[in-house]
């Protein structure tokens, strides 16, 4: 008979406990080397997460934000102004009212200084002297000029193509041409006669009260104006003012005998639209028809 295998009961069993423990620590083996490497996964996750939190939360410079203004009374948004902060964020969150920063104080321009609107105070003088035996109206009024009497009482010659700002504004007394003058009177640019030699021409009016106005635009610069007038047996009244108030003068000029006359020459200073106005009167008739006469005005 062949020899039988007898193998131990307890042995066999042995063997089956020794191959599932080695089998069991290869399983606890892999589930450790998984857990760490989870754990590492997590780690490096964690990680990551952190140094790019990091990264996006570091700014070389200061971040800038700008709340939205309020509208401006056109309805439309004040817009920041240059080189100020600017805009993050275009849109606004509806019922939320953004964050707003107190607008930095800029420098107030300084006022540019108002140009000067001062008005030259009015200015007036006046002085007195004989009149020369010649008188040229084209050299004396450069201007304007006018004179009385050569055509008739009523017909003055002006300066051609003068400013026409010497105005004869009437005066009390009946006119009358007389060609007596102890002067002469001559022009070269007249009209409606062009020229003139030497006339003795001019007018008068009798009586006390009579006499004539006369009056020269201002411009607001300094005029000149010579006023070439006389009397007969009378004591006669210059007055001269402006029409814008401020300083007067009175002359006097008398002859309870005979006739005289005399230039008076008015430097003047008016704002433009005002007038030098001029009333030469007979203030006393000292004889029969004492009178003044008047016969040229020149303006420089």
């Amino acid at each position: 008979m062949g020899r039988e295998d007898h193998r131990p009961a307890g042995g066999l069993a042995s063997h089956r406990y020794a191959r599932t423990r080695s089998a069991l620590r290869r399983v606890i083996r892999s589930r450790q080397r998984r857990r760490w490497l989870l754990e590492a996964a997590v780690a490096v996750a964690c990680l990551a997460a952190v140094v790019s939190y990091l990264g996006t939360e570091q700014h070389p410079t200061p971040r800038r934000e700008q709340s939205v203004l309020p509208a401006a009374p056109s309805g439309r948004p004040v817009l920041p102004s240059p080189g100020g902060p600017g805009i993050e964020d275009a849109a606004v969150t509806p019922g939320l009212h953004p964050r707003q920063r107190t607008p930095s104080a800029s420098p107030s321009p300084s006022p540019d200084p108002a140009p000067s609107t001062a008005r030259p105070a009015p200015s007036l003088a006046v002085s007195q002297a004989d009149v020369p035996a010649l008188v040229d109206l084209t050299a004396a009024g450069p201007t304007d000029w006018v004179h009385w009497g050569l055509l008739d009482s009523g017909a003055p010659v002006h300066k051609r193509r003068g400013s026409r700002e010497i105005r004869d504004e009437g005066g009390r007394g009946r006119r009358v041409a007389y060609r007596n003058n102890p002067e002469e009177y001559a022009w070269q640019d007249g009209s409606p006669v062009g020229a003139a030699r030497g006339t003795q021409a001019g007018v008068y009016t009798c009586g006390a009260g009579h006499g004539f106005s006369l009056s020269v635009a201002g411009d607001g610069q300094q005029r000149t104006v010579r006023l070439f007038a006389g009397l007969w047996m009378a004591q006669a009244r210059l007055d001269v003012r402006l029409s814008s108030g401020g300083p007067t003068r009175t002359l006097r000029l008398a002859d309870p005998h005979t006739a005289r006359t005399a230039e008076f020459t008015v430097r003047f200073r008016a704002a433009r639209g005002a007038k030098l106005l001029l009333n030469w009167t007979v203030e006393q008739a000292l004889g029969d028809c004492g009178n003044v006469s008047l016969q040229a005005v020149a303006l420089r």
